[in-house]
C-alpha cells in the first residue's frame, strides 16, 4: 500500500472511531496505523540540570556582587525563565519510533523520520545506538550525509539493549547493514 492511501485509511478510520467513541461503541482498530510500531522512551537530564546550575550561578553572582541589580524583579523573572525551560526539557521526553518501514525521533523540536532506504548501517555499541545516514544529492549536485542518529544510553536514559534487539530484527528484514 502507498502512504498516501495509509494516510488516507487512517484518517477516515479516526474520523469513525470519534463517531463510534460518541455512541459508546468500540473503535475499529487502532487509528494511528502503528499497531506494530515500537516506542523506546528516554529522559533527558543533563540539559535541565545545566540550566538549573545557570540560574543558581546567576542568583549567586548578583547576591556575592552586593549591588541593587539583585533586587530587581527583571533578576527573578530571567532566573524564572531559566527554570522553566528545565522543567519543559525534563518533561518533553525523546524517543525512537521503530515502526514496520521506519524509524522516527524527535531532532531539534521538529520530527524526524527515516525510511529503510535513507539508512546506510546500524551499530549498537555497549550503551549507544547509532543509525547512520546514506549521502544524498542536494540541488549542486554534492552528496551530503547530514548528521548520525545517536541514541545513548549516558546522556537520554534510553533502554539501548531493548532498541539494538529491535532494530536488528528491522535491519534484517530490510537488509541493512547491522554492526553489534
Amino acid at each position: 500500500m502507498s502512504r498516501s492511501w495509509e494516510r488516507m485509511v487512517q484518517k477516515n478510520t479516526a474520523q469513525v472511531n470519534k463517531q463510534r467513541k460518541k455512541q459508546g461503541k468500540p473503535s475499529l482498530y487502532a487509528s494511528n496505523g502503528s499497531s506494530s510500531a515500537d516506542i523506546f522512551r528516554g529522559r533527558n537530564f543533563v540539559l535541565p540540570i545545566t540550566l538549573v546550575a545557570l540560574a543558581a550561578i546567576y542568583i549567586l553572582l548578583g547576591v556575592a556582587s552586593d549591588q541593587a541589580v539583585m533586587s530587581t524583579s527583571l533578576t527573578w523573572i530571567v532566573v524564572g525563565l531559566y527554570v522553566l525551560l528545565a522543567v519543559v526539557i525534563f518533561l518533553r521526553r525523546p524517543f525512537l519510533k521503530v515502526d514496520k518501514n521506519s524509524i522516527s525521533t524527535i531532532k531539534f523540536n521538529r520530527d524526524r523520520r527515516l525510511t529503510a532506504d535513507q539508512i546506510a548501517m546500524i551499530k549498537v555499541g555497549s550503551g549507544s545506538v547509532v543509525i547512520e545516514l546514506k549521502g544524498s544529492k542536494n540541488k549542486k549536485g554534492k552528496v551530503s550525509k547530514g548528521g548520525n542518529w545517536v541514541f545513548t544510553r549516558l546522556i537520554n536514559r534510553y533502554d539501548t539493549v531493548a532498541m539494538g534487539e529491535r532494530l536488528e530484527r528491522f535491519a534484517t528484514t530490510f537488509d541493512i547493514p547491522f554492526e553489534k
